[in-house]
């Protein structure tokens, strides 16, 4: 997994980036959980979203926000982190220009940047959110919602309540054309054990494999 650096908007940011074989691959870029929460690209759940990812087939990127690891800059409340996503998949774009597909998948305050990425880049094709902070942050920007995803979270995560995410689910489920894959863990908190992690992966990799067969079988058809 080789160690890349890319020009952010604060800096030079550090990440790792797995390149597809495969022509026209679809990409990924994995966002990891809060900074100052001790939430690095190396984080458990980040990691193994990396690895599953790189293992469907895609070209997948992890990263440090600034201020992170070896990433310059500093800590910016949430905006300068989104903004730093957005350098992310500039730079996923900029080496797979012909991708079949963009997937933005991210956990806990990493689900937050990923959905805020999703309002700044129509071109993206799906997500994955892991416990998504909506008892944290408001997540009232996603009208509409501009794409369908897969949403899971842990039915006893003592840091956001499930009916908080529950709720937003809801309301994203009214909107015209909009499906989102609600999955939830019982018994999960909301940071996940090593066997949990493989479980929540798994999820990801059932929600995303479906989306991209789907895909195939309607070009088939035409």
């Amino acid at each position: 997994m080789p160690e890349v650096m890319f020009a952010g908007p604060d800096g030079r940011l550090e990440g790792r980036y797995h390149h597809s074989k495969r022509p026209n691959a679809p990409v990924a870029l994995i966002l990891h959980p809060h900074p100052l929460h001790g939430g690095t690209m190396n984080n458990r759940v980040t990691y193994s979203l990396y690895q599953r990812f790189q293992a469907m087939g895609f070209s997948v990127l992890r990263f440090n926000y600034r201020g992170v690891g070896r990433s310059q800059g500093r800590y910016d409340g949430g905006i300068g982190e989104v903004s730093d996503a957005c350098a992310g998949l500039d730079f996923l774009q900029a080496v797979n220009p012909n991708a079949s597909m963009l997937w933005v998948a991210g956990y806990s305050f990493g689900a937050y940047v990923g959905m805020q990425v999703l309002m700044r880049r129509p071109e993206m094709g799906g997500f994955v959110s892991i416990s998504a902070p909506a008892s944290h942050y408001d997540f009232g920007f996603l009208a509409p919602c501009p794409c369908n995803g897969l949403i899971f979270h842990g039915a006893d995560d003592e840091l956001v309540p499930e009916a908080s995410v529950r709720k937003l689910v809801d309301k994203l489920n009214t909107q015209k054309g909009i499906t989102i894959d609600y999955r939830v863990m019982p018994g999960a908190g909301h940071v996940f054990t090593p066997e949990q992690t493989e479980k929540v992966v798994d999820a990801a990799e059932d929600h995303v494999m479906g989306v991209l067969n789907r895909g195939r079988m309607a070009l088939a058809a035409d």
